[in-house]
C-alpha cells in the first residue's frame, strides 16, 4: 500500500476537526432528546457530566448547585447564590432569585440558553415539601420567562435522602436501591454526587461583571 502523502493526511485531519463540532452537537441533541426546551424535571437517569457536556456543545450556560449540605431555606439560597455566582445585592429570598435569573440577564443581551442542575435539594422538616415546591416554582416561572423569549431553559433536580434522628440505618444511605421516604412520605431520588469543576461552572455562568455592567 503506497505511503499516504503529507497533504492528504493534513486534509483528512482538518476534515476530522471540522466534523468534531457536528458530532458534539449531535451528542448533545441525543442527551436532551425528548426533553422540552423549557422545563423543570427530575434528573432521573441523566448524568450531570453529560448535561454539562451538552451545555458546552450547544453553547448554553451551565448552572450547577450542590445542595447536599443545606438544611434550611437560608442554606439553600446561600448555596445557590454562591455556586451560581449571583451578584452581591442578591436579596436571599425566592422572589430575588427569580429576579436575578430573568430580567437583568435578559437586558444584558441575547442569551444562548440554559441548562441548570439543582442536586440534592434537602428533604427535611426545615425544608419541607412546601418549601421544595416553592423553590421549584421559581425555576418553573423562570423557564416560562425564557420560553416567552424563545430561549431554552432546562432545569434538572434531585432530592436528598431523608435521614433519621439516630443517623442512617442500613440500606438508607444515599445511592441505596431502596431509599427511605422523605419527611412527607414521598420517595426521593438518590443520585450520586459528582465533582463538577468550579472553574467550568464559573466560566459558563451568566452572572458575572460583564453581564451586570451591560444590564446597568
Amino acid at each position: 500500500m503506497p505511503q499516504m502523502k503529507r497533504d492528504e493526511f493534513v486534509t483528512m485531519e482538518r476534515e476530522a476537526e471540522m466534523d468534531t463540532p457536528i458530532r458534539n452537537t449531535e451528542a448533545a441533541q441525543a442527551t436532551l432528546k425528548g426533553v422540552r426546551t423549557n422545563i423543570v424535571q427530575s434528573i432521573r437517569a441523566f448524568r450531570i457530566q453529560d448535561l454539562q457536556d451538552a451545555a458546552r456543545s450547544l453553547g448554553h450556560h451551565f448552572l450547577y448547585a450542590n445542595l447536599a449540605t443545606a438544611q434550611s431555606k437560608q442554606d439553600v439560597l446561600d448555596l445557590i447564590a454562591q455556586q451560581f455566582i449571583l451578584p452581591a445585592h442578591f436579596g436571599k429570598n425566592f422572589d430575588a432569585l427569580y429576579d436575578c435569573m430573568t430580567d437583568p440577564v435578559h437586558k444584558s443581551g441575547p442569551q444562548p440558553g440554559f441548562i441548570v442542575v439543582l442536586e440534592s435539594i434537602p428533604a427535611n422538616a426545615k425544608f419541607d415539601k412546601e418549601a421544595r415546591e416553592q423553590l421549584l416554582d421559581i425555576f418553573r416561572d423562570t423557564a416560562d420567562y425564557w420560553a416567552e423569549r424563545k430561549v431554552p431553559f432546562r432545569c434538572f433536580y434531585s432530592f436528598s435522602v431523608a435521614r433519621s434522628a439516630q443517623g442512617e440505618r442500613a440500606g438508607e444511605t444515599q445511592g441505596s436501591d431502596n431509599p427511605p421516604p422523605a419527611d412527607n412520605g414521598e420517595k426521593m431520588p438518590t443520585d450520586k454526587l459528582v465533582d463538577v469543576s468550579p472553574l467550568a461552572l464559573r466560566m459558563s455562568s451568566p452572572f458575572n461583571a460583564g453581564y451586570w455592567l451591560a444590564a446597568a
